[in-house]
């Protein structure tokens, strides 16, 4: 029986409603609905004007419409008196395709038609700055290898202790926060779920850890890679595919050495094929390659894979395999849309099921310095145009998310290059103003 959201605003001193969604590039969008008018946006919808967001629409368009999925309700833990709400969108009596939630449920529902649920958890790395965003918050924290340094992280305490009691509160399992590799940096985990309620609650962390740094006078940004000296935002993603009712891990096996099941390997192989189309979705912003290309960094590596790799417990890869019965997805960045890249990682793998493919065998090499030895590895796209091209072109991501949704994000992506490119770097004007 379908949540009644007017009861629950009753019963839980809930005021306002924000109905959100996400756009293709990302950016969370909202209205905020009083309680009182919440019932009618439940059976209705908020109506938005889909031109003025990132989703390939005209002003000529009709109303779009942002139904609330009432099981995402999450209660504001710094302002209980605000409940959110991921939604998604309609036009004209039917889901809109460039909706990356609407994306995403596709990709579930026909993972489920063959009894797969896929399980995942992600790690959101994330910078504290200043509010102008020009240098880290603490000017203390400056040590070369800064990573899991115990007095950094207890200087940025209110704020890093305030994001996990908010987890704690909604009952997400929260388990670990560490200072990162990189000065100012910070990582926070929580448990994994069904992939659905991963990316809303990925939607919703992006949005708390903002809100509560603000509230500190200080500044977040999950930007790839902010600062040139030092590693960047990732957000590495843990998978793992399981059956109907959630009980049995399909990806697990005690007959091979990694602990993967010939199912996992197959799911594996999908990702390894579609790989450089997925880029574009994984890494979706010009910055996003100043991590995955980057030169070394002051800690002494960029912890980002630069080329399709996979291999046992091994950081250096892009596949990485910590234990039996799943493997972790090292390509994300901070940038990188919640629903999207669920729905990427899920498209591939279902086609590496469907063909049985091949992820080949794994490296075990350090692929910082020896991964010019490696022969037959893919490269991966040194820039978001050349990343854009291979989604465009990727029958793969064509079949499975639509050829509306993948026209519409490769369409917007190469306008954001060419808006980048109009612009005059101060490096031009460095090296080229007396040529």
């Amino acid at each position: 029986m379908a949540v009644n959201l007017s009861r629950v605003a009753k019963e839980k001193g809930i005021e306002y409603f924000l109905v959100s969604f996400v756009d293709l590039f990302g950016v969370l969008r909202a209205k905020l609905v009083p309680a009182r008018a919440i019932g009618g946006m439940q059976k209705d919808g908020a109506g938005f004007a889909g031109f003025a967001t990132w989703l390939d629409m005209t002003p000529a368009d009709p109303d779009m419409f942002a139904i609330p999925d009432a099981d995402s309700l999450i209660q504001l833990p710094w302002k209980p008196e605000v409940g959110w709400l991921a939604a998604d969108l309609w036009m004209d009596g039917r889901m809109v395709e460039e909706s990356p939630r609407v994306a995403l449920k596709r990709q579930i529902d026909r993972a489920a038609k063959k009894g797969f649920r896929m399980k995942s958890g992600v790690e959101c790395e994330y910078f504290l700055i200043n509010e102008d965003g020009t240098a880290i918050s603490d000017n203390r924290d400056t040590q070369e290898k800064p990573c899991y340094d115990q007095s950094a992280l207890m200087r940025r305490f209110d704020v890093v202790s305030a994001i996990c009691d908010a987890m704690i509160s909604l009952g997400w399992g929260p388990y670990q926060n560490d200072h990162e590799d990189a000065n100012g940096q910070f990582e926070m985990n929580w448990d994994y779920d069904d992939c659905l309620r991963t990316a809303d609650r990925h939607t919703f962390f992006k949005y708390m850890t903002k809100a509560i740094a603000e509230n500190h006078g200080l500044r977040a940004t999950f930007m790839p890679k902010p600062f040139a000296h030092l590693t960047g935002n990732g957000c590495h993603a843990h998978i793992s595919v399981w059956d109907k009712t959630g009980k049995k891990n399909l990806f697990a096996s005690q007959r091979d050495a990694m602990g993967l099941s010939a199912l996992a390997y197959q799911f594996l192989g999908g990702i390894i094929n579609s790989a450089d189309a997925l880029a574009s979705i994984f890494n979706p912003t010009v910055n996003s390659y100043k991590r995955i290309n980057a030169p070394r960094t002051t800690s002494g590596a960029t912890w980002s894979p630069n080329a399709v790799s996979y291999s046992g417990n091994n950081r250096t890869h892009m596949v990485r395999i910590p234990e039996p019965g799943r493997f972790e997805l090292r390509l994300m960045d901070g940038a990188a849309n919640p629903y999207l890249m669920q729905a990427g990682v899920l498209a591939a793998g279902l086609d590496g099921v469907a063909n049985k493919r091949d992820p080949g065998k794994r490296l075990d090499i350090n692929m910082y310095t020896e991964g010019h030895k490696a022969r037959g590895v893919k490269k991966l796209p040194l820039n978001l145009l050349d990343a854009v091209r291979l989604t465009e072109k990727n029958k793969v991501l064509r079949s499975a998310l639509g050829n509306s949704l993948v026209d519409s994000y490769c369409k917007l992506k190469i306008h954001e290059w060419n808006d980048f490119k109009s612009e005059i770097t101060s490096w031009e004007r460095i090296h080229t103003l007396d040529c």
